[in-house]
C-alpha cells in the first residue's frame, strides 16, 4: 500500500506532471461515472463557443466561459462527494444524505450562478 508521503515528496516537473495525470484520470472517471458530467460537458462544449460569439469585452467572455467551468468544477467535487460517501457509508444514513444533498445544492447554485451571469452580460 503507499502513502501520502510517497506522492507528496515529488517536486518541480515530476510534481507538476504526475497531477495532470491524476487531473486527466479525474476527468476520465468523471466522464465514465457521472452522467451529470457529460451533459454538463455537453453544455460546455455549446456554450463556450457561443461565449467568444455573443461576448463583446474579454471580461464578458472570462465571465461567461468561467461560469461554466465553474458548474464542471462544483460538479465533479459533489461526484466526489458521493463517492466517498458511498464508500464510508453504503447504507442508508441522514449524515451521508445529507452530505449527498449539499452537494446537489452546490451544483444548482452553480447553475443558478451561470445562468444569472449569461443573462446579466447579454442582456444588460
Amino acid at each position: 500500500m503507499t502513502s501520502a508521503q510517497e506522492f507528496k515528496g515529488k517536486k518541480g516537473l515530476t510534481r507538476l506532471w504526475n497531477a495532470l495525470g491524476y487531473s486527466r484520470d479525474g476527468i476520465a472517471a468523471a466522464w465514465t461515472n457521472e452522467a451529470a458530467f457529460r451533459e454538463e460537458l455537453l453544455l460546455a462544449a455549446i456554450a463556450i463557443p457561443l461565449a467568444f460569439y455573443l461576448a463583446e469585452t474579454g471580461v464578458d467572455r472570462a465571465l461567461l466561459v468561467s461560469s461554466i467551468i465553474f458548474i464542471l468544477t462544483v460538479e465533479i467535487l459533489n461526484s466526489a462527494i458521493e463517492a466517498v460517501v458511498d464508500k464510508a457509508s453504503p447504507e442508508k444514513h441522514d449524515l451521508a444524505k445529507r452530505a449527498k444533498d449539499m452537494g446537489s445544492a452546490a451544483v444548482l447554485f452553480s447553475l443558478i450562478n451561470a445562468a444569472v451571469i449569461w443573462a446579466c452580460v447579454l442582456w444588460p
